[in-house]
């Protein structure tokens, strides 16, 4: 019988400083987060100096808090896995320190972890019985992906944003709107007092590829109707708004997804991200997977946003492969996936 491995993950790419030990990629021993919300929420948005600051005020004790939880030493771990990008480049920079020096103070193998990597294998967390292949739709504040997971860590990108994330024109809609910042739970909560069908807003189509999506134009409409309303001296249904733009974005993830699926003969499909944590969209791929007898797979709302139990679960598949980073491990704020 193998031994256990446990992996420690860091994740520092935006505002949230978390810490994670892992048992075998499936298991949670802890997942500590400290988040930076309230202080971004007076910026209406990450303020990424401040972040960066924030970070290495909390990442030594979050990390103390991680093993304590879990009851481990630094001793009985077998690697410190990472997020190395994307993300912004002084708050990645945290982590990877962090990191190398754990790595090289306790004598661990270091593991790199690509971010969206790192979301896609929370599905590994929750649903012991999700193995490649199947595709997941990766949708956060800085990412729209569409992923073909071909094997743990081995990915085929079918789909990508043009411009907006859903996530990030959840936010711009969120603010024009009133409603501040984080605006994709603010939009979900209000959306349920509106009409989904009281303003007809686009649904954007990519001609030289259907998997891929474009946001800005939706968001675009959005505030186009709002100045429109301004300048009738209209009152604007804040919640009909919402509703109607949550419901053209869900139709478009939607359909691109689902026909990803099709396409590809997985009959496994899997969310994650941020904008996976939206009740609209979890509907909506529930009701149309059943539908289509899909297996549908999607992590709790904690292990949407950003988490470092994702980066360990992640880590662990890559250590496995024999994936070792060196010294010279560097944060790279634009890395590709795959």
């Amino acid at each position: 019988m193998e031994n256990d491995i446990l992996i420690l993950g860091i994740e520092t790419s935006c505002d949230e400083t978390a810490a994670s030990v892992v048992r075998n990629g499936r298991e949670v021993l802890s997942n500590v987060i400290s988040s930076q919300i309230e202080l971004h929420t007076l910026y209406g948005g990450v303020v990424p100096e401040i972040a960066s600051r924030k970070h290495i005020e909390k990442i030594n004790q979050v990390i103390e808090e991680a093993l304590s939880k879990a009851g481990v030493t630094l001793g009985e771990l077998d690697a410190v896995a990472v997020t190395y990008g994307p993300g912004l480049v002084g708050a990645l920079l945290v982590g990877v320190s962090e990191a190398k020096a754990i790595s090289f103070a306790a004598g661990l193998p270091l593991v790199g972890v690509h971010h969206i990597s790192g979301h896609i294998s929370a599905n590994y967390i929750e649903h012991k019985d999700l193995e490649p292949p199947f595709v997941c739709l990766v949708a956060s504040g800085g990412h729209s992906h569409l992923v073909l997971v071909k094997d743990y860590g081995v990915y085929d990108i079918i789909g990508r944003t043009r411009d907006d994330a859903a996530g990030e024109a959840f936010d711009k809609v969120a603010r024009a709107i009133g409603l501040g910042y984080p605006g994709g739970p603010k939009i979900d909560k209000l959306a349920r007092e509106g009409d989904s069908d009281a303003i007809p807003f686009p649904r954007a189509k990519v001609d030289e590829n259907a998997y891929d999506f474009s946001f800005s134009g939706l968001k675009s409409a959005v505030l186009n109707y709002l100045n429109a309303c301004k300048m009738k001296g209209e009152e604007v249904n804040a919640a009909d708004v919402a509703a109607s733009f949550q419901k053209a974005v869900v139709d478009v993830l939607v359909e691109h997804s689902l026909r990803a699926v099709a396409e590809y003969g997985c009959g496994k499909f899997a969310i994650a991200g941020g904008v996976a944590s939206n009740s609209s969209l979890r509907e909506a791929f529930e009701k149309e997977c059943a539908r289509r007898q899909i297996s549908f797979y999607h992590p709790s709302p904690i292990l949407c946003t950003d988490n470092a139990a994702m980066i360990g679960a992640a880590g662990y598949y890559e250590y496995k492969k024999g994936v070792r980073s060196g010294s010279d491990l560097n944060a790279i704020p634009n890395l590709k996936l795959g």
